[in-house]
């Protein structure tokens, strides 16, 4: 029974913004010809970083959602560098964005196999219907988020506004699956 530490690693965060002011998007497009603007098709223009690499939505209302951050402090990093790009492009942009964290995803690794039809039986608000899909679903209240467990011992995690509810989600899991013995370690 060789116990190791869950490996987690934040996939991506979800940030909504707002500049709290309408935004001409016809202009930003104009302006920076690399974003992407096609109004017929979807009402937000799409505004790329490469550093840190994501991507944020900007729609006229002046609401923005951020995609593809790996830390909250990325996420808000992130939507800064578009409203300071903005600014410097020559779009006015009166105050700076209030960012909220939506959601965030994490991959973990258990580093140990987890016996799926025992947890399904154990697990309060869980499920399990492989036929449909491989893993089983749990349900955490506190923190809340929702967990998809695997039989390898991979986790996804999704539901957190804080990375501290990741780490919290995982370690209540991983410690309940202990306590129940339903991970299987090998030597």
């Amino acid at each position: 029974m060789a116990k190791t530490n869950p490996h987690v690693s934040i996939e991506n965060v979800v940030a909504s913004a707002t500049v709290d002011q309408m935004l001409n998007l016809n202009e930003i497009s104009e302006k920076f010809p690399r974003t992407e603007y096609n109004p017929e098709q979807f009402p937000g223009l799409v505004f790329r970083l490469q550093s840190p690499r994501t991507a944020t939505l900007i729609f006229r209302t002046g609401k923005m959602v951020c995609t593809g951050a790996k830390s909250e402090e990325m996420s808000v990093d992130a939507v800064r560098t578009v409203v300071q790009r903005l600014r410097k492009g020559g779009v006015e942009v009166k105050k700076d964005a209030v960012v909220t964290i939506q959601n965030m995803v994490a991959a973990i690794n258990l580093q140990g196999r987890i016996h799926l039809e025992k947890a399904a039986r154990t697990l309060p608000r869980s499920m399990y219907e492989p036929e449909q899909f491989p893993g089983l679903i749990h349900r955490m209240l506190d923190p809340k988020t929702v967990i998809l467990l695997f039989a390898s011992g991979k986790l996804v995690c999704t539901g957190a506004k804080k990375e501290s509810d990741v780490y919290r989600s995982v370690h209540n899991l991983h410690s309940l699956l202990e306590e129940k013995d339903l991970m299987l370690y090998e030597n």
